[in-house]
């Protein structure tokens, strides 16, 4: 069995050590170096040729991130960053995905030697993902383009008219989501029906990633507060670590956030945004399932589809990884399968010729 070469990237002698020791642990993995800043590392990857590299963020004579924009560039591979659970931490992260890394672990401030032990499933499971994750080459920035961290412009979008409020968009994602998420987020009109969103994301990272949005969008994004009216022109993330699904209170769709049971072992999981969905919004609902691994949702997409929803799933091609729109496909779920950038224009387009329109 050929196994995954890992290359482990870190300025912590404890932290480079205890990744060795998880990677070495498993039969489909081996470390095959380590490095304490990316210089050395670029060096590594030269001569060993790894499969996967794990990147710590902060580190001394080049930041992960100046390391991760030029990689990309130069030398596309999957990357799973190493992230500190803080808000500075949150935000690099965020940048990380947007510059291409596939996934990133959130490694505890304290208790850290017990704290990447407790991680070590979620580390080797990251690391198999990455590996066969479809990796993309970041493009070289165009002279007197915008500077990195810097928003780009918000992109013209034409609004939609008057919409009924009865509308709802359900999206459901994971390995891969942020940047999908944002593709469709940022070309929907500030007159947008409500859009509800499961990304699979630990708590601390989800506050980040809204704000990240909201700043590059036209609709208005935040996570979702428990009791909260679903408005139109709105997004609403499911939070870090809480269950999120839809409820009505009269005429008005309302988001119920609770501490609930991890379902298929996902906290938040799409099958419950989407089961919900199924319920409560029926055939006023638009399904969007987007690249992740795994499962989630599929399940609950059938049922929504069955309640007479329409679904959009990504396709391979443009997944970073195929595994929930894969077994979305397989229950029967998909109206259409599109690549990435054709799903929102799709869908615009089918609001846009919407018979109930006019009716608020």
């Amino acid at each position: 069995m050929k196994k995954i070469r890992v290359v482990v990237v870190d300025d912590s002698a404890l932290v480079r050590s205890l990744l060795a020791e998880i990677i070495n642990r498993q039969k489909d993995m081996e470390c095959i170096g380590t490095a304490n800043d990316p210089l050395i590392a670029r060096e590594m990857i030269r001569e060993l040729n790894p499969d996967v590299l794990t990147l710590d963020v902060e580190m001394p004579r080049m930041d992960g991130i100046d390391f991760l924009g030029r990689l990309m560039r130069l030398r596309p591979m999957p990357v799973v960053m190493i992230s500190t659970l803080t808000e500075r931490g949150a935000e690099v992260t965020m940048r990380a995905l947007e510059l291409g890394a596939v996934d990133f672990v959130a490694k505890p401030r304290i208790g850290l030697a017990e704290g990447i032990k407790d991680l070590s499933d979620q580390i080797v499971e990251k690391i198999r993902v990455a590996a066969a994750a479809h990796i993309r080459r970041l493009p070289t920035p165009a002279a007197g383009a915008a500077t990195e961290g810097a928003s780009a412009p918000r992109p013209e979008v034409k609004l939609l008219g008057r919409l009924s409020t009865e509308k709802l968009i359900c999206i459901g994602s994971s390995t891969g989501g942020t940047e999908a998420i944002k593709e469709i987020l940022t070309r929907m009109p500030a007159d947008s029906p409500g859009i509800v969103i499961t990304q699979h994301m630990p708590p601390g990272f989800t506050t980040s990633f809204a704000a990240r949005l909201n700043s590059l969008c036209q609709i208005t994004v935040q996570e979702a507060v428990h009791g909260e009216r679903i408005l139109p022109g709105h997004a609403y993330i499911a939070p870090g670590g809480k269950q999120f699904r839809i409820d009505r209170s009269g005429a008005n769709y309302v988001a119920v956030v609770e501490d609930g049971e991890p379902v298929n072992r996902h906290k938040p999981s799409v099958e419950v945004l989407f089961k919900s969905c199924a319920q409560v919004v029926g055939r006023n609902a638009f399904g969007i399932m987007l690249t992740g691994m795994g499962n989630d949702g599929a399940k609950a997409m059938r049922e929504m589809k069955d309640a007479g929803s329409y679904n959009y799933v990504q396709d391979e091609a443009s997944c970073v990884v195929f595994g929930m729109p894969r077994e979305a496909i397989a229950h029967g779920a998909a109206d259409e399968v599109l690549p990435l950038t054709s799903i929102a224009p799709a869908l615009l387009s089918r609001l846009s010729n919407t018979t109930d329109r006019y009716r608020v």
